[in-house]
């Protein structure tokens, strides 16, 4: 303490604002600490909502089963045509001397897109249908201090909402105090794990992997 006491009266009053300017600059370094910490809670969060799978019946197995089967059938017909135009071709009684086709005989036509959808069902669903993708994405919570532990009837595809609901809830967030991102959803894990053919290394994993890079940008974003 000698050396203070020194200090102070050596320099007179001018000890006051020398405090002052530590006091500012420790305030200033807070609050950027505070910023930096935000950033780093907004970032991991949204990288864990953007990379959250959204529901897509078209993949799921039933369908893709289904379509593939469709297709099969469609394709099944086309060959028939090919084949029943190739032995048209191959009588020659079917053709005028000039080589035109004779009145009444007619080729057969090959499937349009259309008709395969419609006739076929080459893009039809047999499970999902009416089913709306988003409800994971959009179940994912943030909270201080304690996790959330309810589930959310928020159905969000773009994560835009859980993302701004995220960055509002952010703003209260200070150094010192715990933040949670969840997401209570039952298939929450299998989903983290490779369930989804769209997320097949989780969003958890993913964004922690970027962690440091995440940390490193949102330090030199908010430095002193």
């Amino acid at each position: 303490m000698a050396r203070g006491s020194h200090m102070a009266q050596r320099y007179g009053g001018q000890q006051g604002g020398f405090a002052e300017a530590i006091r500012a600059f420790a305030e200033q370094a807070e609050q950027a600490l505070d910023a930096t910490f935000r950033e780093i809670v907004i970032e991991i969060g949204s990288s864990v909502i953007r990379m959250s799978p959204v529901g897509n019946p078209e993949l799921w197995a039933a369908n893709v089963a289904h379509r593939a089967k469709a297709n099969r059938a469609a394709d099944d017909y086309d060959f028939k045509v090919a084949v029943r135009n190739t032995l048209i071709n191959l009588n020659q009684d079917n053709f005028t001397k000039a080589g035109n086709l004779r009145k009444g005989v007619k080729y057969a036509k090959p499937l349009t897109k259309t008709e395969r959808e419609q006739n076929f069902a080459t893009n039809g669903l047999v499970a999902g249908k009416g089913y709306v993708g988003g409800r994971f994405r959009g179940n994912w919570q943030f909270s201080i201090d304690s996790p959330a532990t309810e589930e959310l009837d928020r159905i969000d595809p773009s994560g835009s909402e859980a993302i701004t609901a995220l960055i509002t809830r952010v703003q209260a967030l200070t150094i010192g105090q715990t933040a949670y991102i969840v997401n209570n959803l039952p298939y929450a894990i299998p989903l983290e794990y490779g369930h989804s053919t769209q997320a097949p290394a989780g969003m958890v994993r993913v964004t922690l992997a970027n962690f440091q890079r995440i940390v490193d940008e949102a330090t030199r974003n908010n430095s002193v």
